[in-house]
């Protein structure tokens, strides 16, 4: 189990000698189930920390915030602000039209 989370390979590249992967899968999740893995971290850090061996900073990675692919440069709903706009439309408004003028 702990060579699964270790190398972050799938359960089904699990080496032989471990035995069939679905036997290991379901021991891990059984424990995980009932709350083995909990308890053998708790215990690990509460010794650890008796001891002075656990230094509690954490640190914040960046690449945990990222936006989806197409959030990028979206559409925003609602009248658009800004001046360009503004511009815009005075200049559609004062363009002369290509229609013969009515006299």
């Amino acid at each position: 189990m702990l060579w699964r989370l270790r190398t972050g390979a799938p359960w089904r590249d699990l080496p032989e000698r471990y035995g069939p992967w679905q036997t290991v899968y379901e021991r891990f999740a059984r424990w995980e189930a009932d709350g083995t893995w909990a308890r053998l971290l708790e215990h690990v850090q509460v010794r650890d920390d008796a001891v002075g061996r656990v230094e509690w900073t954490v640190a914040v990675d960046s690449t945990i915030n990222r936006a989806h692919q197409h959030a990028n440069g979206a559409r925003k709903r609602g009248p658009q602000a800004g001046t360009n706009w503004k511009i815009r439309a005075t200049h559609r408004r004062a363009r002369p039209s290509a229609a013969p003028a009515a006299d």
